[in-house]
């Protein structure tokens, strides 16, 4: 349930903020305009100030790496995969500063909850993950995520049909599932004008 991740404990929680001010950070965006990158970007500069880093990524997600988040260019970044929220949250230190998670929108509900307790006993969360999904609906529990973020970055991707802001991630292989994993084998960005709710063939171009 939702709520076995959740303080009710007010003076715990106050002993838990002692050793510094958690909050939530979310990266939110169509396929192909950053997101990952943007993450593994915030991971790093973690690192060079010796802050302790664990990034998790949806046991789902395979395809670049089992063991990275990768971006769509080619970034790196060592994480680990799990197949729940209650996965993830058994395996954060308590010594960890600072948790990267990619790719929001493949976890449960209760990852919204986990990662209100991580900030709330001082870590900072970034969360990375696509906002809509192929039919252009919000994609959960992305909507939720960003509804209790200190911090909302919204990244954009060029569309490739005529070159506007793109800010949708369509499908262009036919599949009626929600979750259907790929990159551009079976997406492509597109714009507001462009977009269609439903699979439509690749872009072609001269």
């Amino acid at each position: 349930m939702v709520e076995e991740f959740a303080f009710d404990n007010t003076e715990e929680r106050r002993k838990s903020r002692q050793n510094g001010t958690g909050w939530v950070e979310v990266i939110a965006g169509s396929m192909f305009s950053g997101k990952s990158e943007e993450l593994i970007r915030r991971l790093n500069r973690a690192r060079i100030a010796r802050q302790k880093v664990q990034v998790f990524k949806p046991q789902i997600d395979a395809r670049y790496s089992i063991e990275h988040i990768a971006s769509h260019s080619g970034q790196k970044h060592d994480s680990t995969p799990v197949a729940n929220t209650a996965e993830m949250m058994s395996q954060v230190a308590d010594d960890t500063q600072v948790v990267g998670i990619d790719e929001g929108q493949f976890f449960d509900m209760e990852i919204v909850a986990a990662v209100n307790r991580l900030a709330e006993i001082g870590k900072r969360v970034i969360v990375a993950g696509l906002d809509q999904d192929y039919t252009g609906r919000p994609f959960e529990p992305m909507p939720q995520l960003l509804s209790i973020a200190e911090f909302i970055t919204k990244t954009h991707a060029i569309c490739v049909k005529c070159g506007g802001t793109a800010n949708y991630s369509q499908r262009t292989v036919e599949s009626d599932a929600r979750v259907e994993v790929g990159a551009a084998d079976k997406y492509e960005a597109r714009c507001r004008m462009c977009f269609v709710p439903h699979a439509d063939s690749p872009t072609l171009h001269d």
